[in-house]
């Protein structure tokens, strides 16, 4: 049966700001999302039960407990959620998945900050960020001087999904696209989604110098889960341009 199981309760959220960080281009989300978990020392405050998640196990290193592969991280002082997944979801389960995440959402009165990377190839120039919106949550894009996409496009995945949800509920909520590499791990990108988007909308403010100095040490270690999303790249959330005439 779907749900969340809330396993800090003494933990106290007023309406807090959510980052969705499952995997996707560049794996850009969940690299950003990882940073801000440890960078906040936020703690472990929910395990998600959605039909459509793997059933899998996840363990640490010097830890026997086991969890759930999609968990929610809380920082009280900061009223912040952050959404970690260790695993993709299956294109056929995006909906199902997001629908249920959103009924959680609209409950406790989450504004979600959804992220997904553009595949580019890297230039000199940073990688650039776009937002867009549901609801009222343009005003947040606004008040973070986020520039709108310069061209048409799509997001696809489970971001894909918890967007289409917020937009058919009329809920507030935003995504940030960043332009990250289409085949790699991103640090880079990710770094400028959270100085650049997440922290300017969630008022954080999240030390990012470890991203760009430890760039090679993130990509090594993300490097077998990207193996992975390139295997089944339908699973990914991603942003893309829609290459038609409008």
């Amino acid at each position: 049966m779907a749900h969340i199981n809330v396993i800090d309760d003494e933990i106290a959220l007023t309406e807090p700001t959510l980052v969705e960080g499952f995997p996707g281009v560049g794996l850009v989300g969940k690299i950003a999302t990882d940073h801000m978990i440890e960078a906040h020392e936020m703690t472990h405050y929910a395990n998600v039960h959605c039909d459509g998640l793997p059933r899998v196990a996840v363990y640490r290193e010097e830890n026997q407990a086991l969890t759930t592969p999609v968990r929610l991280y809380a920082d009280e002082a900061r009223d912040l959620i952050a959404l970690r997944s260790d695993v993709p979801v299956k294109p056929g389960a995006a909906t199902e998945v997001a629908g249920c995440l959103e009924s959680w959402f609209a409950e406790i009165t989450v504004f979600p900050i959804y992220l997904s990377g553009l595949g580019r190839e890297k230039g000199e120039d940073p990688p650039a960020i776009y937002g867009i919106a549901t609801g009222d949550g343009g005003d947040a894009l606004d008040r973070a001087e986020v520039e709108e996409p310069p061209e048409a496009g799509l997001v696809s995945g489970p971001t894909g999904a918890m967007l289409a949800e917020a937009l058919e509920r009329d809920r507030d909520a935003v995504g940030l696209v960043v332009e990250s590499d289409p085949q790699f791990p991103d640090p880079e990108a990710a770094r400028v989604l959270i100085r650049d988007g997440i922290d300017p909308i969630a008022g954080t403010e999240t030390p990012t110098d470890g991203l760009v100095d430890q760039a090679t040490e993130i990509r090594e270690a993300k490097q077998a889960f990207a193996k992975r999303m390139q295997e089944a790249a339908e699973d990914s959330s991603q942003a893309e341009p829609l290459k038609m005439f409008q």
